[in-house]
Order: structure tokens, then sequence, then C-alpha cells
């Protein structure tokens, strides 16, 4: 569990870090940026990001959580 919940760790702050880069480097006008946020398609998008980003963390939560359960139940036995 302990590697399950480091690499865990380890791809939320790499992904954090990208993400910051990204804000730091995004600091140029992009036209078809401005023209989204214009129209204020850009929520429309960033909402479509962060649902799948939600999606994935629960996706890889659930998995840790049934690889434990069978961990233990593979250690007991």
């Amino acid at each position: 569990m302990h590697k399950i919940s480091a690499y865990l760790l380890r791809s939320f702050l790499l992904i954090i870090s990208f993400a910051i880069c990204s804000i730091s480097h995004a600091q140029q006008r992009v036209e078809m940026a401005d023209a989204m946020r214009a129209n204020g398609k850009i929520y429309v998008v960033v909402t479509v990001c962060v649902t799948i980003l939600v999606g994935l963390f629960l996706y890889v939560f659930s998995i840790d959580r049934k690889l434990s359960k069978i961990e233990k139940d593979s250690a007991s036995q």
C-alpha cells in the first residue's frame, strides 16, 4: 500500500508542477483562448478538463483500495 500511495503522491506532484510550468508559460496572448474567453466557452473547457481529472483520480483511488484489500486478504492466508 505504501508503494501505491507514494506513486499517487509523486503523480499528483508531477501534475501540479506541470500545471505551474504551463501557467508560467501561458503569459503569451493566444487568439483562440481570447475568443473562447470572450464567448464564455473557456468555462466549458475547464469544466470538462476538471471532470476528466477528477474521474481519473477517483478511478485510481478505487483501484488502490481494491488492490490493498486483495493484498491484505492474500497476506492473511
